[in-house]
């Protein structure tokens, strides 16, 4: 007998997650030295890491014979003060992916839903599946997502509605006014939940944490993967009002935010200068970016975050002939849209390397 047979079907039926291809495995699966290939398929900081977390990270390696504060004390009490709401309020992550499952351990179970955007980031149907809960996509229209569709899908059986904003894989982003009407129509056993990883990039953000103060059934996440430049160490936090926030913690794993990364999340949080650094290197890149692609007369999607969605055709294509050439994009199948590509921004170099072989390939 297969062991198949004895675990739970929805878990069999699962594609896992595939991540951005990682440089290292580029190297050896094509020949190429690792210093030659450039990856901008994972929305990373090109920067690298803020250089005060740099430092913190080395002074914490000298104490990893012990266990980290499980109740992750410091970084939570900053950003409690950085955000205007309690201690309480706060719960960290194993990477924000992780307030992904904590919510829909304690939300989700067969017969009931999450309801999601048409082209939303991939792991939301992941863990709805994981869970055995229904999934229900609503449709995007010019790939921004439709809150008052959303608000409309939502039935006795729906328990959590996530928002990207701006949106993974398409850049977009939805308004204050917007937000605020979907909000005021949540009926009291849905939980909305904002996913903001690129909220940084951003010059003039909604405000979806004033939704948590007033003690609406509003979950907004975070990340220092992005604009801090901490991929590597997997930690990110949600804000939650307090019922919410205390179901998150009992489902959470003990010493789920290792010390090194909360030393590094605490200290990148002064870097001031770092942050605004790599805002203007994405704004850079992105002008640098759409405004190449509307010479080229390509389609794409305008971006507020740190990457641009492209049509190219044939995405698989692409994406493999970049990759011979050193050069790590993501193709878009996965989010049924095969013709498209997703290009995070690099540094200047990085994005007109990246830009002159797209025109080999599509131009020639």
């Amino acid at each position: 007998m297969s062991i198949e047979r004895g675990a739970n079907q929805w878990v069999c039926d699962l594609v896992a997650y595939e991540p951005g291809k990682p440089i290292e495995e580029t190297a050896r699966e094509l020949g190429l030295k690792p210093e030659e290939i450039i990856k901008l398929a994972s929305n990373e900081n090109p920067l690298g890491p803020s250089p005060r977390a740099q430092e913190a990270m080395r002074d914490e390696i000298a104490k990893a014979h012990l266990y980290p504060d499980g109740g992750g004390y410091k970084l939570r009490t900053a950003l409690a003060e950085k955000h205007g709401v309690e201690f309480g309020n706060v719960v960290l992550g194993n990477g924000s992916n992780e307030i992904i499952e904590l919510l829909c351990h304690s939300f989700l179970k067969p017969g009931v839903a999450l309801i999601a955007a048409e082209h939303a980031f991939v792991v939301y149907k992941l863990m709805a599946t994981l869970f055995g809960a229904d999934y229900k996509e609503v449709p995007d229209p010019g790939f921004v997502h439709d809150l008052e569709g959303m608000a409309d899908a939502i039935t006795p059986e729906t328990r959590l509605v996530f928002i990207a904003n701006p949106n993974n894989p398409t850049g977009t982003l939805v308004g204050q006014e917007e937000i605020d009407r979907f909000v005021d129509r949540l009926p009291d056993h849905v939980v909305a939940v904002f996913d903001e990883a690129y909220f940084e990039f951003l010059p003039d953000a909604p405000d979806t944490i004033k939704h948590v103060k007033a003690g609406k059934n509003v979950v907004v996440m975070r990340t220092f993967s992005k604009a801090q430049g901490l991929s590597a160490l997997r930690i990110g936090y949600g804000l939650a009002p307090a019922p919410i926030a205390g179901l998150l913690n009992r489902a959470r794993q003990p010493f789920n935010a290792n010390a090194i990364a909360q030393a590094a999340a605490l200290a990148s949080m002064q870097d001031e200068e770092h942050i605004a650094a790599t805002v203007e290197n994405n704004r850079i890149g992105l002008e640098f970016f759409q405004s190449s692609f509307a010479e080229r007369g390509w389609e794409f999607v305008p971006s507020v975050a740190n990457f641009v969605l492209v049509n190219v055709g044939d995405g698989d294509r692409v994406f493999a002939g970049l990759l011979k050439k050193g050069v790590i994009i993501r193709a878009m199948r996965g989010y049924k849209l095969p013709e498209w590509v997703r290009i995070s921004i690099g540094t200047p170099s990085q994005n007109e390397r990246c830009l002159k072989e797209l025109d080999a390939l599509l131009v020639s």
